[in-house]
């Protein structure tokens, strides 16, 4: 952690975001200094310092995870960040760097449609995976002698939360590490390695950056062993950051708190004018009272998400519903500025049924977007 934001467990998280990772000021020199596009560095002699090749380390991923990791645990130094090419490469990287043949992984069997891939190849290098829901905490009956936890809170696309400071304790009784997957919630949202995580993991695509134009993720966990690993891992499989894209995500994260609010106040205004419709099921958003999740979500988490999930009778309805819709573009992914929503069968992977929506709320006036969904499915009655 940087000198000059040390200390910063003392600020709000407006504060936070916005001086997150900003290196020692320099007269004449920008605030944020620019990206630095280098393969190499001038390296005579014997090999000293932080910067020798571009896929070991660079400039600005230093400032970026120095950010990242100050969202992810303030006033902590003895957290290190590692930043990735994207989310599933972070995902990747703790797995595959973590995980060897003969041991045992425990995954959320409603998590991110890519995580039945991950199992494939990892039962084909003779891991032994086993799956629960989120919901119930089920993984913890699943957990003895287990190796890695992999914890998704809230999942997606189901948005269903578990008690993660219970399931951590319970994975650590057994010697097992735990990694949790930040991505829906983000650092301000909640921070799993307060609640005790080994490694705190996310897709920085989605709502850290916020603008839906760049693919990063990172992985935060305490520094040690563990940690190490998951640096080789990125430097074997170079699975890197563009200087680029680090440098586009570091300026966003300047105004994830003002995006955040928003977009939280915004989805829970579209999960409370859902919760009239009779022609909504399955609604679910863990900012609602009357959610399943709501008791342990507002126990562990600062903020609900941007993301509220609902079902439409049929098939039919649901694509003429996103059709109908002008404010809301059809789209994967969420966390953007710009609302957007789909239809999640399309892709095959999640086990929800043929209407079930995913919407993911933007920036835009509350009352426009709530006005938008609620005519988008008068019209899609018809």
């Amino acid at each position: 952690m940087s000198e000059s934001t040390k200390g910063a467990d003392h600020t709000g998280d407006g504060t936070r975001a916005v001086r997150a990772g900003l290196p020692e000021p320099v007269k004449h020199e920008p605030t944020l200094p620019g990206p630095v596009f280098a393969a190499h560095f001038h390296l005579p002699g014997e090999v000293t310092g932080p910067y020798s090749y571009g896929r070991d380390d660079n400039p600005t991923w230093t400032n970026l995870e120095r950010a990242i990791g100050e969202l992810e645990a303030p006033g902590r130094d003895d957290v290190e960040t590692l930043v990735f090419a994207s989310g599933m490469a972070a995902i990747s990287a703790v797995l595959f760097s973590q995980l060897r043949a003969g041991d045992a992984v425990v995954l959320p069997s409603d998590g991110y449609q890519v995580l039945p891939l991950v199992r494939a190849q990892l039962e084909a290098y003779g891991v032994e995976v086993r799956t629960a829901p989120t919901g119930g905490d089920a993984q913890l009956y699943v957990l003895d002698g287990a190796r890695l936890l992999w914890i998704e809170s809230p999942s997606n696309p189901g948005l269903d939360v578990c008690d993660i400071k219970r399931l951590v304790e319970a994975a650590h009784a057994r010697g097992a590490l735990v990694a949790v997957d930040n991505t829906l919630a983000t650092p301000l949202g909640q921070r799993p390695l307060e609640l005790g995580a080994d490694f705190a993991v996310a897709s920085g695509t989605k709502q850290l950056t916020g603008h839906g134009d760049v693919l990063l993720g990172y992985v935060a966990g305490r520094e040690g062993e563990a940690m190490a690993a998951v640096r080789r891992w990125r430097k074997i499989v170079g699975a890197i950051a563009g200087p680029m894209e680090a440098w586009l995500a570091h300026r966003s994260i300047a105004t994830l708190q003002m995006r955040v609010d928003r977009q939280n106040a915004t989805a829970l205004a579209v999960a409370e004018a859902l919760r009239q419709r009779a022609d909504v099921s399955g609604l679910r958003y863990p900012g609602l009272p009357d959610d399943p999740s709501h008791k342990i979500a507002s126990q562990q988490m600062r903020r609900y998400g941007c993301v509220v999930s609902f079902t439409l009778p049929t098939r039919a309805r649901a694509e003429r519903f996103l059709e109908a819709l002008r404010l809301v573009e059809d789209a994967t992914s969420f966390g953007g500025v710009r609302s957007t929503a789909e239809r999640r069968r399309r892709w095959g992977g999640d086990a929800v049924p043929e209407g079930f929506i995913r919407m993911s709320v933007g920036a835009e006036d509350p009352e426009d977007l709530v006005a938008d969904v609620l005519r988008a499915l008068d019209e899609s009655a018809e």
